[in-house]
């Protein structure tokens, strides 16, 4: 851990400290379990809905962990950003009123497990401050002792309900897509009574996210006007693969194997478990069945705390396939990588078992997750390769409505609406 905080925060602070693009990220091995939600619901995503003079109805919660027995002096800072997730040039005082930093206080050690940590937890905004402006945010932690030295990032959105967004989900009805495999996403939107918001396109940047991939986050173009709507339809972006339903597996058992889990083992003080070997599912028939769509849940059986009392599990993921692929990489996507298609979530080919495989170190409890195939060279994962596509397939879709006026210093988020095909 010492190297960790000395050397390693050091050398990789300087990519999320001074990079203008702001991601989810972790950056010391040691922080482990990250959660940014809203009401200290595992599942409710980091979205804040913004209450009369600037006042946020509810608050944030941030949980991690480090693998380290002694606590560690951490602080965190709140950074405004642009429709595009760039940092913007707001100072503070524009963006939050109170202190865009604090120190994180709250925290409790692992009780009874193999592998130590400290579980960090705190309320986002702190009590001492409120949100000035809507948009899209930045949390970063850093040890108090070198602010530059960012340990994870977490992003999340502060919203004005000044705009009805009605979302509706059909087969691809014009030249792009396939009826059988994709699904077109068409939104209205209408400006609120007395919200005052112009009816000028130009003005307005409108983005649709399927469940919570990063890669698959996409500006819609604006199609036409009806009556006092602004349409957003008919055109290629507007058409998202199907995907299928996510794989997952139940590791909050260490005496028994659960769902999708082959066996459980412990030697040298560690946990691992094995999974079932993953298999290719682009040319099997559609089966649906519920799962988290990409989520992690912590989770543990026999103990009441599952923050302080699930242990540290050595996980084993397994692809098997009779030879590598030449022309892209595979990807293990879900909330146990951040939904980052990087090295941290890429699967490696090994040529003595014929499979792909990868080792995470995760959190008892439950996990969803699938399998993407990222082409050389581009920057959006394929679900086709490896999940196969299926209109029917139940996804989540989150519209962003962003405006910004002429003479504006930044862009406010006027309207967030998720919603379901099925």
């Amino acid at each position: 851990m010492k190297r960790c905080f000395l050397i390693t925060l050091l050398l990789l602070s300087y990519n999320i400290t001074f990079s203008q693009i702001a991601i989810d990220t972790i950056q010391c091995e040691e922080v482990k379990s990250v959660f940014l939600t809203r009401s200290d619901i595992e599942m409710e995503r980091p979205f804040i809905r913004m209450g009369n003079m600037g006042e946020p109805t509810e608050q944030l919660m941030l949980r991690f962990d480090i693998l380290w027995p002694q606590p560690h002096d951490l602080r965190y800072r709140i950074r405004h950003c642009n429709a595009d997730w760039e940092i913007d040039h707001l100072e503070p005082g524009e963006y939050i009123h109170g202190r865009e930093e604090g120190t994180i206080e709250n925290y409790q050690f692992s009780f009874n497990t193999r592998i130590s940590y400290v579980n960090y937890f705190q309320p986002i905004p702190d009590a001492y401050s409120t949100f000035a402006a809507s948009g899209n945010y930045l949390l970063e932690v850093f040890p108090a002792e070198n602010p530059d030295s960012v340990i994870l990032s977490r992003r999340f959105c502060v919203f004005e309900d000044l705009t009805a967004i009605d979302a509706s989900i059909s087969k691809p009805s014009g030249a792009y897509g396939d009826i059988n495999r994709d699904q077109e996403v068409s939104l209205g939107i209408t400006p609120m009574e007395g919200s005052f918001l112009p009816l000028q396109a130009d003005y307005y940047i409108v983005k649709m996210q399927q469940n919570r991939r990063t890669d698959l986050c996409r500006r819609l173009p604006f199609d036409s006007f009806s009556g006092n709507t602004l349409l957003y339809r008919w055109h290629a972006e507007n058409v998202f693969p199907g995907g299928n339903c996510f794989r997952y597996f139940d590791m909050s058992n260490m005496w028994a194997a659960m769902y999708h889990v082959q066996r459980i083992e412990q030697a040298g003080g560690e946990n691992f478990a094995f999974l079932q070997p993953d298999e290719d599912r682009s040319s099997k028939p559609y089966s649906p069945y519920a799962s988290l769509n990409g989520g992690m849940k912590i989770n543990i059986r026999d103990r009441n705390n599952p923050q302080i009392e699930a242990d540290y599990v050595w996980v084993n993921f397994s692809l098997p396939m009779a030879r590598p692929y030449l022309n892209g990489s595979i990807h293990i996507v879900g909330d146990l990588t951040q939904w980052q298609l990087d090295d941290g979530s890429r699967m490696e080919w090994n040529s003595k078992y014929k499979a792909y495989t990868k080792r995470l170190l995760l959190k008892q409890g439950y996990y969803a997750y699938q399998l993407l195939f990222l082409p050389a060279g581009e920057k959006e994962g394929l679900t086709a390769t490896l999940e196969g596509d299926h209109y029917a397939m139940s996804n989540s879709y989150t519209a962003y409505v962003y405006l910004r006026l002429p003479g504006a210093r930044y862009d406010r988020l006027v309207g967030l609406k998720e919603f379901r095909n099925f």
